[in-house]
């Protein structure tokens, strides 16, 4: 087992990210708030398609654009090397950065049970530090809301929820993920919402590695010990699904970082997926049998009477291989006057909790995800996440559309 280790922010004695464990960095924000995880991309398409044949499974080949063939050659990238471990080489210059060179080729079996289990705790604990110098509107820090363990099998009462596991130069980490809707395929998406510090590490750094989406993962429920001799469709059920296309906002992209949460109100990210091995030509919304709606124009806070955020928290008291939620009447916080203002939610779930879905009721009453966890203190009172709007549903639709005749 590979585990995943400390955040450098816990190392450090800072604040750390919330939803990756471990974060690639310490987050804070106004030196108070902690970053869920390090991630992101830009408003603009960014892709890596894999050849698979028609059940899904990987071929051996890879298929990408000639351009980016040409600029992955000049930084010297092979593709057969970087499938075979060159991956790991996570040189400034092998850093894949920008939104046009995301490439994320399947490695048929590098996600078995072990590698995707356990996530270590921080060193120590850091102090939870005051914001209410931030500028904007900021309501009161709200109680904290114990986290329910959802009712297993997961598959039957969080369907669309699943486990994001990915690569960075501290090691293997995780987010949480949410199935949503794809416009251009009803019924039959293969759309995956998250947090944009799950995928990109921001201004400093580039895009992860080895992205695949778990939904129900653990969907029993096994503990840590029973997870040891588990079989693979009992850690995922419905598959692995690997990314082959990312995308995230350009404020991510461009102002995301280790150490300042200028990206958060902008930390949002949609990927595409394809099954690492056959999924008898069905759809990741076949498969999982749902997909949530997204909702580009929910109410401000003050007009929901209340959210409930979803995901796999991994840093004490959890252990990251069980599924919780929160609900609680949403507050605002404000980190920037100019930037969007984020919900908040009282929540007691920490790292690993990064990219879950947050859910209301949309005007017809049917459950809609309005936003994702992205941000939090260090002492796991409370969770923060992007007003979604017309930046996210840029990056909704760039996916969408990029897939719309396949």
């Amino acid at each position: 087992m590979r585990p995943i280790r400390p955040t450098l922010a816990a190392r450090r004695g800072r604040s750390t990210r919330r939803g990756i464990s471990p974060a690639l960095a310490a987050a804070s924000i106004a030196a108070a708030l902690a970053l869920t995880a390090t991630a992101c991309g830009t408003g603009e398409d960014v892709s890596a398609n894999s050849s698979a044949t028609p059940g899904g499974s990987y071929d051996g080949k890879i298929t990408i654009p000639d351009d980016l063939k040409d600029r992955l050659k000049d930084r010297g990238i092979d593709l057969d090397k970087w499938r075979g471990g060159e991956w790991k080489n996570w040189d400034r210059d092998k850093w894949l950065r920008e939104a046009r060179d995301f490439v994320n080729p399947i490695i048929e079996g590098l996600w078995d049970q072990d590698r995707m289990r356990g996530a270590e705790e921080p060193d120590k604990p850091v102090a939870d530090q005051d914001i209410s110098g931030d500028e904007g509107v900021t309501d009161p820090t709200p109680s904290p809301v114990d986290a329910q363990a959802v009712t297993t099998p997961y598959g039957d009462n969080a369907a669309e929820a699943g486990k994001l596991f990915f690569d960075g130069p501290e090691g293997s980490m995780v987010c949480s993920a949410t199935v949503v809707e794809d416009p251009a395929h009803p019924g039959k998406s293969n759309m995956v919402w998250t947090a944009g510090h799950c995928v990109h590490a921001g201004k400093s750094g580039g895009w992860f590695r080895n992205l695949a989406f778990v939904p129900s993962y653990n969907n029993n429920g096994l503990s840590m010990a029973e997870l040891e001799g588990a079989a693979k469709d009992q850690v995922a059920p419905h598959g692995v699904w690997w990314a082959d296309w990312a995308q995230t906002s350009e404020q991510w992209i461009s102002q995301g970082a280790s150490t300042g949460g200028q990206g958060a109100p902008y930390d949002f990210a949609v990927i595409h997926v394809t099954p690492e091995k056959g999924s008898g030509g069905k759809s990741l919304e076949e498969m999982v049998g749902s997909a949530l709606p997204v909702d580009f124009n929910a109410p401000a806070a003050p007009k929901i009477d209340s959210m409930t955020a979803t995901g796999y928290p991994a840093a004490p008291p959890f252990d990251g291989q069980k599924l919780f939620q929160c609900q609680d009447t949403p507050g605002r916080l404000s980190l920037n006057a100019e930037d969007p203002t984020m919900y908040r939610v009282g929540c007691t779930m920490t790292g690993g909790a990064s990219g879950g879905g947050w859910v209301a009721n949309g005007r017809d009453g049917r459950p809609v995800l309005v936003s994702n966890t992205s941000i939090g203190p260090v002492t796991a009172g409370w969770l923060a996440g992007p007003r979604l709007g017309e930046v996210a549903k840029s990056v909704y639709d760039g996916v969408s559309k990029r897939f719309a005749g396949r």
